[in-house]
């Protein structure tokens, strides 16, 4: 896999907004679809903050999804998600009812209350705003910015041994017309590593400051039992493409992208962790599900190491570049 400057708004009719409060190191990020997407999710992670998730289940009715939300603020944060229907409605955008437009409108919530201000958190107006500025913003925006400011990594053993973290985004982009595109939250209570290398990219910091890679420890008692606060991670994304899938489908790409978590992130999945991914198809290209899925997990993997090697210190928790990362 080669490096490539794309940016999940690479692909056709998907645009991008972000808000926060950069002092109270929490935010949102808004994945505008105004034509709508079919949409799917997967959700790995025990301890999820999610909504409107069962309405991608691919029994259900609904099978678009104007756009999806990422916020911090732990449940508290998908408020967020209310402005985000508020500013959809006021376009004309929504499925339409026979009475009013109804925006789908999922969301999910990491965990960022331990860093910044516990009692500052995303709201509706927030929500709102990044709406509004989806399109507008900087598409190549990583690092500390909307749902990443105040994503940190490496907490298995507590806080203080933690780094700073953010959000990334990645794309990649076909011949035959084919643009697979992703974007992701990075929140973990493991290490992020370089899929390629397998250097550890941020992660638990031993008592010099220095990164401990968890491999190195792995006869720590410590490690075979850790037990920080319940919640206190979550990775969260969004894969989208120009793809023609169905919602079963979707749900299919949406489980396939976990790949490039688990090729980055260690561990992941954990009780601790509510890591969840949306995929978002706007059915323009005639593709595999397998070949998309294999994509979802390649250019998931590459924003995870965006999103840490984008992260500048914040909140007392150095990031990559602080440590002498490239």
């Amino acid at each position: 896999m080669t490096d490539s400057p794309l940016t999940i708004t690479a692909v056709p009719g998907v645009k991008v907004g972000h808000a926060g409060d950069t002092e109270a190191l929490t935010g949102v990020t808004v994945v505008r679809v105004d034509q709508g997407a079919v949409g799917g999710v997967s959700v790995r992670g025990s301890a999820p903050a999610t909504r409107e998730t069962d309405a991608l289940d691919p029994l259900g009715l609904v099978d678009v999804v104007h756009a999806v939300v990422l916020a911090g603020g732990s449940a508290f944060g998908l408020d967020a998600a209310g402005g985000v229907v508020q500013y959809l409605e006021e376009q004309g955008i929504g499925l339409e009812t026979g009475a009013a437009r109804v925006p789908i409108v999922p969301a999910a919530a990491l965990y960022d209350l331990a860093v910044g201000r516990a009692d500052v958190r995303p709201t509706r107006e927030m929500g709102y705003a990044a709406s509004a500025r989806a399109g507008k913003m900087s598409p190549e925006a990583q690092g500390n910015v909307g749902a990443g400011l105040g994503a940190t990594v490496g907490k298995i053993y507590g806080m203080a041994r933690a780094m700073k973290s953010g959000l990334g985004t990645a794309a990649r982009a076909f011949q035959n017309g084919l643009v697979v595109g992703a974007i992701v939250a990075v929140n973990a209570v493991g290490e992020v590593r370089d899929p390629r290398s397998g250097a550890v990219l941020a992660g638990v910091r031993d008592a010099s400051g220095a990164i401990l890679p968890l491999q190195s420890v792995a006869d720590d008692p410590r490690m075979h039992d850790f037990h920080p606060f319940p919640g206190t991670a979550t990775t969260i994304g969004v894969v989208a493409t120009n793809a023609k899938l169905t919602k079963v489908q979707a749900t299919k790409v949406a489980d396939m992208a976990h790949g490039g978590l688990v090729r980055t992130i260690y561990p992941v999945h954990t009780m601790f962790d509510g890591d969840t991914l949306f995929a978002l198809a706007t059915g323009e290209v005639e593709a595999s599900v397998d070949w998309v899925g294999t994509i979802a997990a390649d250019v998931v993997a590459a924003a995870v190491v965006r999103a840490v090697k984008g992260a500048k210190g914040a909140g007392g928790f150095p990031a990559h570049r602080d440590l002498g990362g490239p």
